[in-house]
């Protein structure tokens, strides 16, 4: 699978442990940085990563800031893009199985590397349970009609 990978400068840590894990794993990883500890704005590397998912270019994008809030936040304002704020491994794969997430974010002030691989690990394991399919289309509708038609819900 296509993946990217993006984080701010309180995830660096994160995000290459998530990389070097999901490559090991056999994955093919973008990444987005960032990659050093100077303070920088997480929609600056969540937004690329993000637009690499509308674009196809990628699969699936794991995003990781201090609270993983702004990230989520970033990410669910590009069109198409579902993205799940984990807070445990449950929450993680529930992202995959209830809500078909092509991407997932995480606090990394609340959650140490190991956690985070393993809400990674759920999130890719998990299937999108198809019963769940109505809501993921209404989901769109209100999408649609937001962009075309401009107005609000």
């Amino acid at each position: 699978m296509r993946i990217a990978v993006a984080c701010d400068h309180a995830a660096v840590e994160h995000k290459r442990a998530i990389r070097a894990h999901l490559e090991q794993a056999g994955h093919v990883v973008t990444d987005f940085g960032t990659d050093g500890p100077a303070s920088c704005d997480y929609p600056d590397h969540a937004g690329p990563a993000c637009q690499a998912l509308v674009d196809g270019t990628v699969d699936r994008a794991v995003l990781v800031c201090g609270s993983g809030i702004g990230v989520s936040i970033t990410a669910n304002k590009f069109p198409g893009v579902r993205c799940a704020l984990a807070y445990n491994v449950e929450t993680a794969r529930l992202a995959a199985e209830h809500n078909d997430a092509q991407a997932l974010a995480i606090g990394a002030r609340f959650h140490d590397v190991a956690a985070a691989l393993a809400m990674v690990d759920a999130w890719l394991a998990g299937r999108f349970e198809t019963r769940h399919q109505r809501r993921l289309d209404k989901i769109r509708a209100i999408e649609r009609a937001v962009i075309s038609e401009g107005r609000t819900c």
